[in-house]
């Protein structure tokens, strides 16, 4: 008796030719040890991949996506022996099959259904990866008896909302038929032991007319010099109790139990049999359905009619050519059995389209026809799990805060921390889809206002940040007004600011008076990086000169890439007291001996200047060639902990800012460190972003420009 290997490497071999890959795989699957009966292994399900006339890479890859494979075979291997395509497809299958255990929560509802499904395909990258998993569906729904009831009814339904679906997308008939009276038979013991008990009483009779019947209508088609295939059809046990349940019907009063399948080479032999079929029996015309002149959703293709037989017994027939056949059998699996680089035709990619209509949104919005057996799911929304298995979906790059406003209002105010896959991380941390993620909230917990600044990446989403910005507009008056003032003073110190017109930034931000102007900063409405930008470009603002050179004419000048109002090229140099860098309102001091030298607007040392040196201030500006970097000294004082300067040095090469000078001292009485940095930036908006990401650090106090 031929062993395990040599019944596979048959069965194999008459569908795809043999190689040293396909062995390798196989020695694999063969060895690994199975503890869990209640889940396939590979070996049984290649058996179907194989039906559904699929391709070597395939093959292998379902080989190698046998769960007690995950342990023993990374990517980096898989990709080393089979190559990057086989790597990718298992490390997919992984995925799906790794999921969360079932929870009958994530689909109580369609809305969830929905979600999960786009998050399954979502996960893949080629469909592929979706016709093994559903394989492997079939297989374990076999194993139900090895699962507890809860278990098995949970399965059940999840394959009928969530799988059973996403085979009728992809037009895998056979596949979802089965999946589905396997799901009922769990769900519905009594039901389908009826329904089959009475199918298998009338087996003998119904063949002996189907038999009688087929004869008949063979003979007359090869009259027509029509070759046909005609079979009795096998009617599916969910399919009879759905119509049951709908028509209010009894087993004996259907009449689609009786039904044949016609097979034919072309389209016009299709239309030629229902000819036939419809002259030489009596037909009823509402259950006729031309699904060839009007495909389905998902590619599907036949035609449905029911007529009376000579005997009075009413029998449903369906007639197609075998190429429809293989499409509605296998549907998107059916391109590989043809050869490899044909493209596909115009009903399988409209099949593929139906199926990126459901993940994707509605038809008016699918821009470009796939010509790819791959799927092209949405990039911009991201599929996350709840702690009781419900999905939510943020936008791309969201958030542990997206999420908690995702999931309400009220969670995402009390949130102060998130668990991603039952690890604490930190709030800015951008979730993937399949990610698991528990919110960690407070009892009477408020949002925090650095969760609108968008360089600290709290949040992602344009929604979530609005509510957030809508609980502090209906915060008490005085606590935003109190709350501005503080903001305020702060953003002034940070960036060295010494000098600010309060009127002037009212009328700018077109705020009726100051009160107003604070409480919309206290609010949000109003933000550090709005009065940074509206201070560093308008020198009108802090203007604390009279009397100023004010020549007609510029002219571009210098290496710094600073524009001097009304001479040539001169010599200049960035004034050492206040360090100005391209985005600051700068004004340049003619010295003796040295040129120009270019000084922050509101320099301490330019507003101490006595009357008779004030003649020497002339205009400047930064030319559009200013792309040079520019020393700035930073100080930031923060509470002594260990790792404070690798997370500095961590913030500073991310943003690819370089370190031209650190000074650390330690108060150890006090347990603090000052920090002097010394960096080198190209504008403004560089600054704010730095200190921005430095003042977020664990135990760090303060973080400010050093004028």
């Amino acid at each position: 008796m031929p062993t395990k290997r040599e019944q596979l490497v048959k069965v194999i071999s008459e569908k795809i030719n043999w190689d040293d890959d396909i062995s390798r795989a196989l020695d694999y699957a063969l060895n690994v040890e199975h503890t869990d009966k209640s889940r396939p292994r590979s070996i049984d399900v290649v058996r179907r991949v194989l039906e559904m006339g699929t391709d070597r890479n395939t093959l292998i890859a379902t080989l190698l996506s046998d769960p007690e494979l995950l342990g023993i075979l990374d990517t980096k291997e898989i990709e080393q022996q089979f190559g990057k395509k086989v790597a990718i497809l298992t490390q997919d299958v992984n995925r799906l099959n790794t999921l969360q255990d079932c929870n009958q929560s994530r689909f109580k509802s369609p809305e969830q259904a929905e979600k999960l499904r786009r998050l399954l395909m979502a996960i893949i990258s080629d469909v592929r990866v979706m016709l093994i998993k559903l394989c492997y569906r079939v297989e374990r729904l076999k194993l139900l008896k090895h699962n507890s009831y809860e278990e098995r009814r949970c399965l059940a339904q999840e394959t009928l909302d969530i799988f059973a679906p996403l085979a009728n997308r992809l037009g895998m008939g056979l596949i979802k038929w089965e999946m589905e009276d396997l799901a009922f038979r769990a769900l519905e013991p009594l039901a389908f032991k009826k329904i089959a008990t009475l199918l298998e009483q009338k087996r003998s009779e119904r063949e002996t007319f189907i038999q009688q019947f087929s004869a008949q209508l063979e003979k007359l088609l090869l009259a027509q010099d029509i070759k046909p295939n005609v079979k009795g059809r096998v009617k599916h046990i969910v399919s009879i109790w759905r119509k049951m349940q709908k028509k209010n019907l009894e087993f004996h009063q259907l009449f689609d139990v009786r039904a044949v399948r016609i097979l034919v080479d072309s389209v016009a032999d299709c239309y030629v049999v229902l000819g036939i079929v419809h002259t030489t029996w009596q037909h009823i015309p509402n259950e006729f359905d031309d699904y060839i002149a009007n495909p389905k959703d998902n590619g599907y293709q036949s035609l449905h009619t029911a007529v009376v037989s000579d005997s009075g017994q009413i029998v449903e027939v369906q007639i197609r050519s075998f190429e429809m056949h293989e499409k509605s059998e296998f549907g998107v699996a059916s391109h590989w059995r043809y050869k490899e680089g044909v493209s596909l035709d115009q009903r399988m990619e409209d099949g593929i389209s139906a199926m990126r209509d459901m993940l994707e949104g509605s038809v008016e919005e699918v821009s470009e026809v796939i010509s790819e057996i791959s799927t092209e799911i949405s990039s911009d929304r991201v599929y996350i799990f709840t702690p009781k298995g419900q999905v939510v979906d943020i936008p791309r790059g969201g958030t542990p805060l997206d999420f908690a406003y995702a999931i309400h209002s009220e969670v995402g105010h009390r949130c102060r921390g998130a668990k991603v896959n039952r690890r604490i991380v930190n709030l800015t941390t951008q979730l993937e889809t399949g990610d698991e993620v528990e919110i960690l909230t407070t009892k009477e917990g408020k949002p925090s206002r650095d969760w609108m600044n968008k360089n600290l990446g709290f949040i992602k989403s344009a929604g979530t940040r609005s509510k957030v910005r809508n609980w502090f507009n209906h915060q008490d008056f005085e606590h935003n007004l109190l709350e501005g003032k503080v903001l305020y003073d702060r953003i002034l110190t940070r960036f060295a600011i010494h000098k600010a017109d309060l009127k002037d930034l009212g009328e700018h931000f077109k705020r009726k008076d100051t009160d107003q102007f604070f409480i919309d900063i206290g609010r949000g409405l109003i933000t550090s990086a709005q009065i940074i930008g509206y201070l560093q470009a308008e020198p009108e603002s802090v203007d604390p000169f009279k009397k100023v050179k004010k020549p007609a004419e510029k002219t571009a000048g210098s290496r710094n890439g600073i524009s001097i109002h009304g001479v040539g090229n001169l010599l200049t140099q960035i004034g050492r007291c206040c360090k100005p860098i391209p985005g600051d309102s700068i004004i340049g001091f003619i010295t003796i001996n040295s040129g120009i030298t270019i000084h922050k607007h509101n320099c301490p040392n330019m507003l101490a200047l006595p009357d008779e040196k004030r003649q020497r201030l002339i205009e400047v500006e930064w030319g559009q060639d200013a792309q040079s970097v520019y020393p700035v000294e930073i100080s930031l004082t923060a509470f002594q902990r260990t790792g404070l300067m690798q997370d500095v040095s961590t913030i500073l090469a991310n943003q690819k800012i370089n370190l031209l000078n650190i000074n650390s001292n330690t108060n150890k009485a006090e347990q603090m460190v000052y920090t002097k940095l010394t960096i080198e930036i190209q504008k403004v908006d560089q600054l704010v972003l730095i200190i921005d990401k430095l003042s977020q650090l664990p135990n760090v106090q303060d973080v400010k420009r050093i004028a």
